[in-house]
């Protein structure tokens, strides 16, 4: 898996953990911690991008616009799909 997929499979992990509210509801303190776990993981992968990153996903990612980051992911892979 490349950085990309990486990226775009850890954003979604963070959304969908965020979305989760029967989890949260379940158990808030391992919601919590599931939340920063993944926060964790998608901070890393956002450090190690590469300094050529397209300027408008970098954007989101730092502006920790994740649904638009995915979206931006998704249009990108689909994309690489055509070529």
């Amino acid at each position: 898996m490349n950085l990309y997929q990486n990226l775009k499979a850890a954003v979604q992990s963070r959304l969908d953990v965020v979305a989760d509210h029967a989890f949260r509801d379940r158990d808030a303190a391992a919601h919590l911690e599931a939340l920063k776990s993944a926060a964790a993981h998608l901070d890393l992968l956002v450090a190690s991008l590469p300094s050529n990153t397209d300027p408008t996903l970098r954007h989101y990612l730092e502006r920790q616009s994740y649904t638009k980051a995915l979206a931006w992911l998704q249009d990108s892979a689909m994309k690489d799909l055509l070529k």
